[in-house]
């Protein structure tokens, strides 16, 4: 049976990183979306932190526009907090994911707790969803999660890929890979949509794309930084042709 294209996302979080670090105004994130467009990716991905450190209101206003325009989606990041569901609300994106956020952190350290805390979450996804917004949860490749995740009404699961792309020890990443796709059968099975995201580069997402189950990968902080050498357009062609050629092989065999 032919398999899907596998959807890219491109976030462009660190576009804006950039650019605030000399508080001007390039590099410009939405050049950055529509050059990212231009070059085979399916959507946009922006994370808007409460502490604003890069993705800004202003940018959120200007992508929302943009993506709209070009008929693409805008997959925006998000805490779980009121001031984020308001802004949600009030721009409409194609689809909301959920994720964790610490003031102190670095970047996202891991997968949105969902069991546990399902009658904080459950609202949020319950007004996201009512307005049109499609909801996805970023969470850890659990059982406990993903069973949390379709019980709160999410109609997405994206997986944490960073442990398995940080690993070193061939155990290890054949141990992670092998409990990511077990979780994404298990989501599949529950009728949640797959994704995947966070530190895969050409090797690692080609890895991750024989799990059959994933329809889209969001990938930013390797493709902004290889842009640096080869350039963004060429960084995204590159990594949709990665893609492609890792599904069509996945078909021959599905071995990992």
């Amino acid at each position: 049976m032919k398999r899907e294209r596998v959807r890219l996302g491109v976030n462009i979080d660190h576009v804006a990183t950039v650019r605030n670090a000399r508080g001007g105004a390039h590099p410009d994130p939405a050049r950055a979306a529509e050059a990212a467009l231009a070059a085979g990716a399916d959507g946009i991905t922006a994370h808007l932190r409460e502490d604003r450190r890069h993705i800004t209101d202003a940018d959120i206003d200007v992508l929302t526009a943009l993506c709209r325009r070009a008929n693409k989606p805008l997959n925006f990041e998000m805490a779980v907090t009121e001031e984020m569901l308001a802004i949600a609300l009030r721009h409409r994106p194609h689809a909301a994911c959920l994720v964790p956020e610490r003031r102190e952190e670095v970047t996202t350290e891991g997968g949105l707790a969902v069991a546990g805390h399902e009658a904080r979450i459950a609202p949020v996804v319950k007004a996201l969803s009512d307005a049109g917004i499609r909801v996805s949860l970023f969470i850890e490749p659990s059982e406990e999660q993903v069973e949390a995740a379709a019980a709160v009404g999410a109609q997405v699961v994206e997986f944490h890929t960073g442990r398995y792309c940080h690993l070193t020890d061939p155990a290890e990443r054949a141990f992670e890979l092998d409990r990511l796709a077990a979780a994404a059968a298990q989501a599949d099975i529950l009728g949640l949509e797959v994704h995947a995201g966070h530190g895969l580069d050409y090797a690692t997402a080609s890895v991750v794309l024989a799990i059959p189950e994933i329809k889209e990968l969001n990938i930013g902080h390797f493709l902004i930084g290889e842009a640096v050498f080869v350039g963004l357009d060429a960084a995204i062609r590159r990594m949709r042709t990665a893609m492609d050629e890792a599904v069509s092989g996945a078909l021959g065999g599905m071995g990992r």
